[in-house]
């Protein structure tokens, strides 16, 4: 029940707004073609800005899936997202958080938006799940 009534809040005050970002974000890279690699990752982590409480980010090989995301590729692909886009993304949930933070009651949604900074930096190679 908790998780329903954080995840309402936490869409009524921003994770709309979150979520649409990286939907549009994720289209003009798909325009782009050269985006594409970027372009499902950007869909991921804006389904997890929509409704992120209940869920978490891991790594794909923790689920022993093996694919580009996780080998010498993904890595490439994340500097270069890094480069591009990572690094002032990654800033802007920081820069969130921070605000968040200084209200007691915005300490769940600021620890969300620090998952959303280190999801920002490197998106490959990374999916969500339901937490167990």
């Amino acid at each position: 029940m908790i998780r329903l009534i954080l995840n309402i809040l936490w869409f009524i005050f921003g994770g709309w707004l979150s979520g649409l970002l990286w939907l549009l974000g994720g289209a003009i890279l798909a325009l782009t073609i050269v985006g594409l690699p970027w372009t499902f990752a950007a869909w991921r982590i804006a389904s997890y800005s929509f409704w992120p409480f209940g869920r978490e980010v891991i790594w794909r090989d923790e689920l022993g899936e093996q694919d580009a995301g996780t080998g010498p590729l993904g890595l490439v692909l994340n500097i270069i997202w890094f480069i591009f886009a990572g690094w002032y993304i990654a800033l802007s949930h920081l820069l969130i958080a921070v605000a968040e933070f200084i209200t007691i009651i915005g300490i769940p949604f600021a620890l969300k938006d620090l998952e959303l900074a280190k999801l920002a930096l490197a998106p490959i190679g990374r999916t969500i799940r339901d937490k167990p």
